[in-house]
C-alpha cells in the first residue's frame, strides 16, 4: 500500500520524535555539551523532505550527521550519498563526523563546527553588506 505524502510526513515526524527521545550516546554528547547552548539555534532530528538529519541549523542551511558503524555498510553509504545529494540540491551543506571522532576528539569536532559556522556567518554578513551598499547607492543615485 502506498503512503500519501501526508501519511509519509507524519511517519517521518513520528520517527524524528522517537529519535529525539532515544539519541545515541554521541548525539547526546554533541547536543548537551555543545549545540544546545550554541549561539545559533540548532534543531535535533529535523525532517527535510524524505530524510531526517541529526542536527540542523535553519539560518545557515547547515546539517550535521553523526555516522555510526552502520554507515560503513554499502547500502547505508548509498543511502547517505542520496541524502547528501538531495540536501545539496536544497542548498543545505552537510558536515559529517564519525561516532569515533565524537568520542575521542570531541574538542576537535566542536572547533571544526564552530569554525565552519563562523565562516558561513561571515560570508553571509559580507553578502548582506554588499546588498545594503548597492541599495543605498540606488537610493542616493
Amino acid at each position: 500500500m502506498k503512503h500519501t505524502q501526508t501519511e509519509r510526513h507524519k511517519e517521518l515526524m513520528n520517527n524524528a520524535r522517537e529519535l529525539r527521545k532515544n539519541m545515541t550516546k554521541q548525539e547526546r554528547k554533541l547536543w548537551y555539551n555543545f549545540l544546545r547552548g550554541y549561539w545559533i539555534r540548532w534543531r535535533r532530528q529535523k525532517v527535510i523532505g524524505e530524510y531526517i538529519v541529526d542536527f540542523y541549523c535553519v539560518q545557515l542551511k547547515l546539517a550535521i550527521e553523526l555516522d555510526g558503524s552502520q554507515h560503513y555498510e554499502d547500502a547505508a553509504r548509498v543511502y547517505d550519498q542520496k541524502r547528501t545529494e538531495f540536501l545539496a540540491k536544497m542548498g543545505i551543506q552537510v558536515l559529517r563526523y564519525t561516532n569515533l571522532e565524537v568520542n575521542q576528539q570531541f574538542d576537535v569536532v566542536c572547533t571544526d563546527i564552530d569554525n565552519k559556522v563562523k565562516a558561513m556567518v561571515e560570508k553571509m554578513n559580507r553578502y548582506h553588506m554588499k546588498i545594503t551598499a548597492r541599495k543605498k547607492k540606488e537610493l542616493e543615485g
